[in-house]
């Protein structure tokens, strides 16, 4: 049973402005992450580019340039390794960077494939709890201080269907949603007033890796990129978000 109430898209909803905000993302060389990323820039904020592989933010980091629209920040950073003193020590360079952080979108996730309990490694169900559920909270805890600094400010945790995810062989990763969205509750709950918002996404079918390896021997190809969900979670990192406060944004029913 979901823990949070679902909203939809309002049909007037405003086209998300971040002129001179901070967005950390994480996860930001993925499918939906890049996406947001590229969206971020676009909608005028500044984006701090968060993930482990090096060489594809130094990528994703030029492509971003290119728009001319102010210069990223990469902060390489595995989040199945990264202990609290290395989120600690992100958030303390983010504040002296930016004195502040506006927004945070939770994009990273591990996935290790479809399995049963009695074969699912040990290793890779711990995996996807830490950078699934513990490496968010590690993190956000961290920022908090920077987000409070912000004069309206945005955590943003991207979910999974429930009703998927909770069936047979989801393993590591449908525990991990379950618990994300528990996170999401609870932090909602100790900040639902004053001037940073939580928000959870749960998105529809996207065209990414992760999809692929899920739903293996689908043609992901008929599903849209993520570029629909992207300029959703923008909406929400704007002034225009507070409609989906301490919800989940679900756009299974939205053209994304």
């Amino acid at each position: 049973m979901s823990t949070l109430p679902l909203v939809t898209l309002p049909a007037t909803l405003p086209e998300g402005d971040l002129t001179g905000r901070v967005v950390m993302v994480t996860g930001a060389t993925g499918g939906l992450g890049s996406a947001v990323a590229r969206a971020c820039v676009r909608a005028g904020a500044t984006v701090i580019l968060a993930g482990r592989r090096v060489r594809f933010l130094e990528k994703l980091y030029d492509e971003l340039k290119s728009f001319g629209q102010g210069e990223p920040l990469i902060v390489p950073v595995d989040l199945e390794s990264a202990t609290p003193t290395d989120f600690e020590a992100i958030a303390d360079g983010i504040g002296n960077e930016f004195g502040r952080l506006d927004g945070l979108v939770h994009a990273a996730a591990h996935f290790g494939g479809l399995t049963p309990l009695s074969q699912h490694k040990p290793d890779d169900f711990l995996r996807a709890q830490q950078v699934n559920v513990a490496a968010p909270f590690a993190l956000t805890q961290a920022c908090l201080p920077w987000l409070a600094k912000s004069a309206d400010s945005a955590v943003v945790f991207v979910l999974d269907d429930a009703d998927l995810t909770s069936r047979a062989h989801w393993g590591g990763y449908g525990v991990s949603k379950a618990g994300l969205e528990r996170l999401t509750a609870i932090l909602h709950q100790e900040h639902d007033k004053g001037a940073m918002r939580v928000h959870a996404v749960l998105p529809a079918p996207m065209r990414t890796a992760l999809r692929r390896e899920a739903y293996f021997g689908e043609d992901t190809l008929k599903h849209p990129t993520p570029d629909g969900t992207a300029s959703a979670i923008v909406a929400l990192l704007s002034a225009a978000g507070g409609f989906a406060r301490g919800a989940t944004l679900d756009l299974r029913s939205t053209p994304a």
